[in-house]
């Protein structure tokens, strides 16, 4: 866009509707853009063509997904803790003693390939506005990674990047990083995913919503000044598949600040306790465009902009630009005039350079008919004039094709049955250390340790814990748990009952910590909408997705989608990754899935059925390179069986640990909590060495491992069948190995061998010159 030419005012359009317009270097359909002039009856000047391209990108607008995404709303349950649903910028949930949660989990995956330590310290920053605008003080963050091979040279181009990008902007807000995933497969080399969760907390009386109500109300942009970064993002990066041209798209990935965030953090948080905002919404995807479209759209329909008004520190962009810039940091208030001069005082107490932009406006009947009106001036010059919602609100909606792809078959029908199975005790035992040491299962440390887990205080689980843990005040025992999961292997085996699986092992991880699940966020990363097979992957997961949380009566409250994850024809496999949130009453309760020595003889407990269940599993994957067949049946039922046995446990005291099954079974689970508390484990398994090997690699789901103190065996077994859960003793606690007896055979393996194998993979990657 020329600095040069002559403005494009409304007055000048629609003497010139010939004027060639570069709709779709903006992304736009040639029927999207005659839509555009349908709704205007005239050709859109550039600004308002900056606009509609923005906002009805697929990452603003959801064309591609809001007719499968509306069945979660459809089937959404009965819920009395949801306060606030899908359609504001993050649900919010209630807690108890007054109080309310919100959270959400949202993709920065394009970006983090182009520039990785800025592309994921932008997404942190963008989700922690997100939970600021309800109106919460954000307490902690999560992120659930993927990439392409460990060892491959272009993982460790982005991995560090990636890493290094959430660590500095997390730790400089002083927020902790609770836990996450971190996982690895051919399919993300060029497609890394980059999804962060952000959760607050705050009465139920602050809660703020994204609305401009009150004509005469003044609109005021307060934070970062608007520079070039970003500009496109939304449309350039993140609604578009990579090709040869990615690594050129540099300047439309955002440059963040986290220490200016922590200002407009504190400063947000005293406007709305001296109740100085009437609405408030933050400038991500689609910057001041998205901003004032649906801030007017949620109010009366009405707002005028003097975009000339605002701050820039690159005085040379255009309107077009300035309404498209993705610039960091930046919020927008809608504030009463009388409150005008508090408001700003409260800006420049916190060092936040704030501007009146516009106000709020009254529309006609006629207009408010039409959605409104948004009008904006450059140097008194009019050059938006548009009905705000069909920009916010009334995008296209596709009803794209979909089909089940012709491979789905053949895949499936190649199970792991002609796989090779471990002959004896040696090979069992090497492939336990194999599976152990593989990328995705092995130790995350090397990651985790570059974050603040336990700043601020309140956190009372984090990794590698089977979810997060946090305190909701300090004047509190009451905690929230969170964990997110997503397997992509599964998913692409069928992603009906991957992503079922997915949301089962994310509630079970809740569980696991004591805490009672009600609510779910999610992240949705599929391959391009324009492919047949993708979207019917697409459908299968939402579908899956909106039938479990109605049968487990927890609604989703938001989330995100992200299409286009592939490099020309090669997609990602569909990795929809879900966030669940758990309430426990008291903070002390809680479970570790650590064995410790202080737990010598606690039983072991294996909970849940075991088949042979390896379609997808880490086994096949490791050993065999293999990924075919099904994957594991999903009992919903059993699921909700086994999470109240482990909050009851919790709560009654009865239980010295607790660690879910999942990525590599009961092998990776026994190792996992030997190594979290130092302490070994003995167990004996049915079986000879087959029954030993299904036993301790399936990926059956609704399975978790408890150790339950000496005393409190009965209490336990009763516990375990007035809820129907089978509860096998298989062992206890105490030693210094994980030892594994059978029928025939046994093999065990110190707790300091297992860590040499679990730690030691991603420092000789990453640390390698």
């Amino acid at each position: 866009m020329s600095h040069t030419r002559a403005m494009d005012t409304v007055a000048h359009a629609e003497t010139t509707p010939d004027t060639p317009q570069p709709y779709a270097e903006l992304g736009m359909a040639d029927d999207e853009y005659a839509r555009v002039r349908r709704i205007l009856g005239r050709r859109p000047t550039a600004a308002e063509l900056a606009i509609y391209s923005v906002m009805w990108s697929e990452h603003c607008s959801y064309k591609s997904s809001k007719v499968h995404l509306k069945r979660f709303g459809e089937t959404a349950p009965e819920s009395d803790a949801l306060l606030v649903g899908m359609g504001e910028n993050a649900g919010v949930v209630d807690v108890g003693e007054g109080r309310a949660v919100t959270f959400k989990i949202e993709s920065h995956n394009h970006p983090s390939y182009v520039e990785p330590h800025q592309g994921a310290a932008t997404g942190v920053g963008g989700i922690v506005r997100d939970i600021l605008t309800m109106g919460a003080r954000p307490i902690a963050v999560m992120d659930a990674l993927r990439f392409g091979p460990a060892d491959a040279p272009d993982t460790r181009r982005v991995l560090p990047g990636v890493v290094s990008g959430i660590s500095f902007y997390g730790n400089c807000l002083g927020l902790p990083n609770i836990g996450g995933e971190l996982g690895f497969g051919a399919g993300y080399a060029a497609n890394p995913l980059v999804n962060a969760l952000c959760v607050g907390v705050m009465r139920h009386e602050d809660i703020k919503l994204a609305q401009a109500p009150g004509p005469g109300n003044k609109v005021v942009l307060f934070g970062a000044t608007t520079g070039p970064d970003g500009i496109g993002g939304a449309s350039v990066l993140a609604s578009a598949t990579f090709d040869d041209q990615s690594q050129a798209k540099r300047p439309s990935v955002q440059v963040g600040d986290p220490f200016l965030e922590k200002l407009l953090i504190e400063c947000s948080l005293e406007l709305f306790a001296e109740d100085l905002v009437v609405g408030i919404q933050d400038l991500g995807a689609a910057g001041v465009s998205c901003a004032t479209t649906e801030l007017a759209a949620g109010g009366t329909g009405g707002m005028r902009i003097e975009l000339d008004r605002v701050p820039l520190r690159d005085s040379t962009l255009t309107p077009e630009e300035i309404l498209m810039s993705e610039s960091q940091e930046r919020m927008m208030a809608v504030v009463e005039p009388a409150k005008l001069e508090a408001f700003l005082a409260a800006c420049a107490k916190w060092n936040i350079e704030a501007a009146v932009i516009g106000e709020v406006t009254e529309v006609s009947p006629e207009e408010a008919e039409r959605g409104g009106r948004l009008r904006m001036t450059w140097h008194g010059e009019t050059i938006v004039d548009l009905p705000p919602r069909t920009a916010a609100d009334e995008g296209p909606v596709y009803e794209r094709p979909y089909a089940r792809p012709a491979e789905q078959d053949a895949l499936q029908a190649d199970t792991p049955d002609r796989l090779d199975r471990p002959k004896d005790a040696a090979a069992l035992r090497e492939q336990l250390l194999s599976v152990l040491a593989a990328p995705g299962v092995c130790d995350p440390t090397w990651v985790t340790q570059q974050y603040d887990s336990y700043v601020m205080g309140n956190t009372v689980l984090g990794a590698p814990a089977d979810g997060g843990m946090v305190r909701i005040a300090e004047d509190s025992d009451r905690g929230i748990a969170l964990a997110t999961d997503g397997n992509g292997r599964f998913t692409r085996l069928d992603p009906y009952t991957g992503t079922r699986a997915a949301y089962a092992e994310a509630y079970r991880n809740v569980a696991a910590t004591g805490a009672r699940p009600i609510a779910v966020t999610n992240c949705l990363n599929f391959g391009s909408p324009e492919d047949p097979g993708v979207m019917w992957q697409f459908a299968e997961s939402t579908r899956g997705l909106a039938e479990a949380c109605r049968d487990m009566g927890t609604p989703v409250t938001g989330g995100n989608v992200s299409f286009y994850n592939q490099t020309g024809h090669s997609a990602i496999d569909p990795t929809p990754v879900i966030g669940v949130l758990g309430v426990i009453g008291d903070v002390h309760d809680r479970l570790t899935s650590a064995f410790r020595a202080a737990d010598d003889g606690a039983a072991l407990y294996l909970l849940g059925e075991t088949r042979a269940e390896l379609g997808g599993s880490a086994w096949a994957g490791t050993v065999h390179g293999h990924l075919g067949g099904l994957p594991p049946r999903v009992d919903l039922e059993a699921e909700r069986a086994l999470g109240e046995v482990l909050a009851s446990a919790a709560e009654y005291g009865v239980a010295a640990a607790a660690h879910d099954l999942s990525d590599g079974g009961l092998a990776v689970a026994l190792a996992e909590s030997a190594l979290r508390g130092g302490a070994g484990c003995s167990v004996r398994l049915e079986g000879g060495v087959e029954g030993a090997f299904t036993a301790l690699f399936s990926e059956s789901t609704a399975r978790a491992v408890v150790a339950v103190r000496p005393d409190a065996e009965d209490a336990f077994r009763e516990l375990c069948s007035r809820n129907g859960v089978p509860a096998a003793a298989i062992g206890t606690v105490g030693g210094t190995a994980v030892a594994v007896a059978y029928e025939g055979g046994g093999f065990e393996i110190p707790v300091d061998e297992l860590r040499r194998a679990h730690t030691a993979t991603l420092p000789e990657i990453f640390d390698a010159e």
